[in-house]
């Protein structure tokens, strides 16, 4: 059975390394660089505790069945690969700023996370703000270097006997007789007997497909900043509050990240630089004396009611991989298991059923089908 996957990003490459390795032939065709659009961009949170708590439930079943699946799938990586992805699991701390914040976190779903007091969360995360309400407590929740995984996974896929095109961006699909017969590219014509659009926030520009079968993706601009110590060792774990999430990675301290929905322009603005900035320090006062090393922004792929878009389209050979948002690196490996159920073994995979992409055609719209 061969394969043609648009995109090379984590979902592409997630999802063809998990085909080739069941022996599929599998072509990822990827428009740029492997692992270097949103996979790069991201802050590599694997964080179901701090992000999914009031989540949709069928979005926080998801990330939590993700998120369990994930140490097994970095060390597998890192086998095939011989790459390290630094897959860390040291927790989450969302501090609450006031006592409307505390009790709003005292108030969501508590599996699994635990409410500290101002002194506790202080022992746990001594830079924290002394004048915080308290903290929420995730020990599961866990990180992995997102700007080493996209590499790592695209050594493991060629190494399990994966095609890997870049610079090679997908002009069209052509069809015939309501099946995908190729993805046309500048440079050739790619025949296969399935298709994945994983295209990350491009995954809605692809040409020549009925506007049922698109993917409804939209690029959604995330800024982020790094910051170097100059005297304080970095935070030992993931810090949320403020609107802001701060990301201890090797010597820098990541912050993210902004949200705007501004088409593919990927410039980077003074104002989000001091927004984010101004944030961390509220968090961690100490941050007052760092240096900004780094300043950079991505393209999420946002669908319009935020849920990610998974599973077969309204052509039957046609499969989307698409609309994680802000969730894609969590994500990965159940949707790469999804796909392969999917276009494998042809089973269907219940716990995808809210992430039908027929639910945006018009016919699921007019019947109800909910968008935010």
């Amino acid at each position: 059975m061969k394969i043609v996957i648009l995109g090379a990003g984590v979902a592409g490459l997630s999802v063809g390394w998990r085909l080739a390795e069941a022996g599929c032939t599998v072509v990822v065709l990827e428009r740029a660089r492997p692992g270097r659009g949103a996979t790069w961009a991201a802050g590599g949170m694997l964080a179901p505790g701090a992000e999914h708590g009031d989540a949709d439930a069928a979005e926080a079943t998801l990330a939590a069945r993700s998120a369990a699946m994930w140490p097994e799938f970095a060390a597998a990586i890192e086998a095939r690969s011989g790459q390290s992805v630094s897959y860390r699991r040291d927790g989450s701390l969302i501090a609450a700023m006031s006592q409307a914040e505390w009790d709003a976190l005292a108030a969501r779903p508590a599996k699994g996370t635990e409410m500290l007091d101002t002194d506790a969360a202080r022992r746990l995360e001594p830079l924290l703000a002394p004048d915080i309400a308290g903290a929420l407590y995730a020990p599961d929740d866990a990180q992995v270097d997102n700007r080493a995984l996209g590499l790592a996974l695209a050594l493991a896929f060629v190494k399990a006997g994966g095609v890997l095109q870049v610079n090679e961006a997908v002009v069209s699909l052509e069809t015939a007789r309501g099946r995908v017969l190729g993805a046309r590219t500048p440079f050739a014509l790619h025949e296969g007997d399935a298709f994945v659009i994983a295209a990350g926030a491009w995954s809605g520009e692809i040409k020549s497909l009925p506007a049922d079968a698109l993917p409804p993706v939209v690029p959604v601009k995330g800024e982020m900043i790094a910051l170097k110590p100059v005297r304080d060792a970095l935070p030992t774990r993931l810090v949320w509050g403020h609107g802001a999430y701060l990301i201890p990675r090797h010597d820098r301290l990541f912050i993210g990240a902004t949200v705007s929905r501004e088409g593919f322009d990927t410039s980077l603005s003074d104002a989000a630089e001091e927004w984010l900035y101004t944030r961390a320090c509220a968090l961690l006062p100490a941050l007052k004396h760092w240096q900004v090393v780094e300043h950079w922004a991505g393209l999420r792929p946002g669908s319009p009611d935020d849920l990610p878009i998974v599973g077969e389209t309204t052509i039957a050979n046609l499969y989307a991989a698409t609309g994680q948002y802000r969730n894609g690196i969590l994500f990965a490996p159940a949707i790469a298991d999804a796909l392969h159920r999917l276009i494998v073994e042809r089973r269907q995979v219940p716990e995808m059923a809210a992430f039908d992409p027929k639910r945006f055609t018009a016919q699921a719209l007019a019947a109800g089908a909910r968008v935010r």
